[in-house]
């Protein structure tokens, strides 16, 4: 059930409405959407919602009976914005993240970071943990990938955003992500949804590969729930039948999303595609469609990538995007 508040409430009287709550034993979410504080309350019985209804702080009530009500617009209509220090993905200005799939080596990460970092972008990709399909593909450094991370964080003032696989590496990859990012594959490991959720940590959610719009949002609802209300949707591609490319970029989720929840939605060309020449064209059309931003993944030789050479831009093809990125952001304003 949700609770509305009368504006102008006092924060007096704001603490009285929590005791309330509070006394009852129900567990609550307390929402800013625009001038208006909202209380979205769990299991609340018949009863109860009576008693909370007639509390003089109450404006109205509404009955939620979507699934996902917390990163639903029913319960919050205004856009959620996330920010990583002076960044904001969800705003007015589409955000860039970029950087190779996975952290390979030192000099590898240096020199793209120093590629990346000189054309302006402030966001940097990199995985030190890959989940992999084949036992046998390559892995990842683990922590010896996040100390590279870390270095060259520190070196050009990047934030970073790297891959968490499980709940038991969670707290050391905590320590140097400035965004914490779900691959497809963990998308619905609720177990470690409930885990991020308990971060401070902004969350980076991939689409599973075989997933529809409800259970993406239902899997985001699991990290919303547990508090953490710093969640962006990442749109990388589905798997259909057909197999000229990698996976379908499904650019209908875009506009879809954003008309059922406040959370940002960026898009993810490179594994959307899996085919380096399509990656600029759908950046474009990613963008058009509405997308907050993009992720791209660039390395300085891809013919020799240990994991995703095939969909990786060269950092002067991601030059070359960048400039008409911001072109038809511009346009698009």
């Amino acid at each position: 059930m949700l609770f509305i508040l009368k504006e102008a409430t006092s924060e007096k009287k704001l603490e009285q409405v929590r005791e309330v709550i509070k006394e009852m034993g129900l567990k609550y979410h307390l929402i800013q959407d625009g001038k208006r504080i909202k209380f979205f309350i769990q299991n609340s019985n018949p009863k109860q919602n009576g008693q909370i209804k007639s509390l003089e702080q109450i404006d109205y009530s509404e009955e939620i009976n979507v699934p996902y009500p917390l990163a639903s617009r029913y319960v919050k209509n205004e856009d959620s914005i996330v920010k990583v220090g002076n960044i904001e993905i969800g705003g007015d200005k589409a955000c860039v993240i970029a950087g190779p799939c996975a952290v390979e080596n030192r000099e590898q990460l240096n020199d793209i970071a120093k590629e990346l970092s000189g054309l302006g972008v402030q966001l940097f990709r990199g995985g030190a943990y890959k989940p992999r399909s084949s036992p046998y593909a390559f892995q990842g450094l683990k922590e010896e990938g996040l100390k590279y991370l870390t270095e060259v964080k520190e070196k050009f003032g990047l934030k970073v955003v790297t891959e968490v696989i499980n709940t038991e590496t969670l707290k050391e990859v905590e320590k140097v992500a400035d965004i914490l990012q779900i691959g497809s594959r963990n998308m619905q490991n609720f177990d470690l949804l409930k885990e991020v959720g308990k971060s401070k940590r902004p969350i980076l959610l991939k689409r599973g590969m075989s997933a529809t719009i409800q259970d993406f949002l239902m899997s985001a609802e699991y990290i919303l729930a547990q508090g953490n209300s710093q969640v962006i949707l990442c749109e990388r591609g589905i798997r259909t039948f057909e197999t000229a490319t990698r996976n379908t970029l499904d650019l209908n989720a875009i506009p879809l999303l954003k008309q059922l929840t406040h959370l940002p939605v960026i898009v993810d060309p490179s594994h959307g595609t899996g085919i380096r020449e399509l990656v600029a064209p759908m950046t474009f059309a990613g963008i058009a469609a509405g997308a907050h931003g993009i992720t791209v993944e660039v390395h300085c030789k891809p013919e020799e990538a240990l994991s995703d050479g095939m969909q990786s831009l060269t950092p002067q093809q991601f030059e070359k995007l960048y400039y008409k990125f911001n072109k038809l952001e511009a346009a698009l304003k």
